[in-house]
């Protein structure tokens, strides 16, 4: 069978819902289309042209970390009182891109939302990716690197153990389990995958790798029983940790007294932000993939709509919050409080807190008009302003509440260096790096999981369709 042509610009019917895979009629067309990223000989030019800009940017993150570590953090802005600058606003950016990967495998899987399967698997492979950019601020923060295993819980030459009444220590076992839980998930899914990858390989040493990686999977029955039981299980065990990574990030600053921090709306602000980022990053990265490697037919119309309805929601749910926290600080009548929320809109650094309430606020009301939801250029656009805006917020949350707190005596100002911000340009270097030798090497797309969702795979489903559609002929 062959690929049929598409329009996805044709109008939907009403009443009726538009379909997840279009332009094809057999499963086989479905494996080829997927698995030719992997299988052509030469990638696309554009892919040799960002993987050089990315692998280069990645090695400036290096060489950065190695000047660090020789010279000391003076490189970097930070001063007294602004003792956390980029690396922690870095961090907490990077957890928050990680938390649209979980949500859409887990949630919306354990929701049975069939429309997350053309875009769960590179979303998982992005919170891979951005969780190990964030694991490599608080590891070069600390400063004396080599003694970064002093905030593991394990015996040291030292006979103390970390202070487990800080919330720095619950990042530590909150991201490792989410990066372990995420890994995890990420490789249960795809095993069907690298199974077929492993069959159509042309050489052995594809072969042969492939087929390690597929654990023996031969597709009977009792492989596919423990698959389902074990995925399940896994999005059972991902799910809670959607709220509770980003949640335990928040109390880094919550359960502090600094005002502006000291407050307990972060945690569910904290969580709607990084779904927020992290539905935008998605939509950053799959409407490039789409173009670039012909996906069209599998990330449809419908499914970038759909994310910008998260987004419209996530982003109306964040402005809330910023109005909740003026709010709240003039309720509380506490005069420190009020100061900082006052100084955050019109002190000295009110440029990027009204850059924040720009792409957060503003921008994404845009998608209550379809036309904007379902323009390519206004979805790509705007999930760039989003992602910029929500760098902007953790900026203004750690660096204008450190600089102006309790005691005027004790204020400074903070001012990034070059070190910072190549250091902040050098972990996207790294997390396009990974991204790009995924879609060259692994299937982008999880094959098993959209053949389960067109009409073919339930032939009772396909002739209720064409039976319906008979029923529409007749009557007009």
């Amino acid at each position: 069978m062959t690929t049929l042509p598409v329009d996805n610009t044709t109008m939907e019917k009403p009443g009726e819902r538009p379909p997840l895979v279009l332009g094809h009629t057999s499963f086989a067309t479905v494996t080829s289309e997927i698995c030719r990223p992997n299988e052509t000989r030469k990638p696309p030019m554009a892919w040799y042209v960002t993987m050089a800009i990315s692998s280069c940017m990645a090695m400036m993150l290096g060489a950065l970390i190695g000047y660090l570590i020789l010279t000391g953090v003076g490189v970097w802005g930070n001063n007294n009182p602004v003792m956390w600058g980029f690396p922690i606003v870095n961090f907490v950016f990077w957890v928050g891109i990680g938390h649209a990967g979980t949500l859409i495998s887990a949630v919306l899987f354990l929701f049975r939302q069939n429309w997350r399967t053309s875009i769960n698997r590179f979303a998982e492979a992005m919170t891979i990716f951005a969780v190990i950019c964030a694991g490599t601020f608080p590891g070069i923060h600390i400063g004396r690197v080599w003694l970064a295993y002093w905030l593991f819980p394990i015996p040291n030459q030292m006979s103390m153990w970390p202070q487990f009444r800080s919330p720095l220590l619950w990042d530590v076992f909150a991201v490792g389990t989410y990066f372990t839980v995420s890994l995890m998930f990420w490789y249960v899914g795809m095993v069907p995958d690298l199974a077929t990858l492993r069959d159509r390989a042309t050489n052995k040493i594809k072969a042969v790798s492939y087929g390690i990686f597929a654990l023996g999977w031969r597709g009977s029955m009792r492989h596919w029983h423990r698959y389902e039981r074990a995925y399940l299980l896994l999005a059972a065990l991902a799910t809670p940790l959607v709220l509770s990574v980003h949640t335990i990030v928040s109390f880094d600053f919550a359960v502090s007294q600094l005002p502006g921090w000291h407050t307990t709306i972060f945690p569910p602000y904290f969580v709607a932000g990084a779904i927020f980022s992290g539905f935008a990053m998605v939509l950053t990265l799959a409407i490039p993939s789409r173009e670039l490697w012909g996906l069209k037919n599998f990330i449809t119309l419908r499914h970038l709509e759909n994310m910008a309805k998260i987004i419209l929601l996530t982003g109306t749910m964040v402005g809330y919050a910023y109005a909740m926290e003026f709010f709240m600080a003039w309720y509380s009548g506490e005069i420190y409080e009020q100061f900082a929320f006052i100084n955050r809109a019109f002190g000295q650094y009110a440029w990027a807190y009204w850059i924040m309430v720009s792409c957060n606020v503003i921008t994404p009301q845009i998608f209550w008009f379809k036309w904007c939801r379902r323009n390519i250029w206004v979805l790509f656009f705007a999930s760039l302003f989003v992602n910029i805006g929500m760098w902007f917020e953790r900026y203004v949350i750690t660096v204008t509440s450190l600089a102006n707190d309790f005691l005027p005596s004790s204020w400074g100002t903070f001012e990034p260096t070059w070190v910072d911000m190549l250091t902040f340009v050098g972990s996207f270097g790294l997390f396009m790096t990974l991204f790009l030798l995924f879609i060259r090497f692994l299937p982008i797309l999880a094959i098993a999981e959209i053949k389960m969702v067109m009409p073919e795979a339930d032939p009772h489903a396909g002739h209720d369709h064409d039976h319906h559609n008979h029923q529409e002929e007749s009557t007009s």
